[in-house]
């Protein structure tokens, strides 16, 4: 295994994971979150377990980061219907 690769790699994981738990906003954690899973995937194809990683490109990077997003954007819309109606 290439080892230079794969502290590379942690390092991106390990930034990326910190980056989700520090970033406030909904929103941009669901984007966080994407590129997470996008430095899990490559984590895992690095160490040959390419099909883990294409499951993690999917999952981790593309399904969940997107139905955050879509909660996300309903409950502000509920929220914003709440207040308009409030007045």
């Amino acid at each position: 295994m290439d080892e230079p690769l794969i502290v590379v790699v942690l390092l991106l994981v390990a930034a990326s994971a910190t980056a989700a738990v520090a970033v406030r906003d909904p929103v941009h954690q669901a984007l966080v979150l994407a590129v997470l899973g996008v430095a899990l995937a490559l984590l895992f194809t690095v160490l040959q377990a390419a099909d883990v990683g294409l499951s993690q490109l999917a999952v981790g990077s593309v399904l969940t980061p997107l139905l955050l997003m879509l909660s996300v954007h309903r409950v502000r819309r509920r929220e914003k219907g709440r207040k308009g109606k409030a007045r």
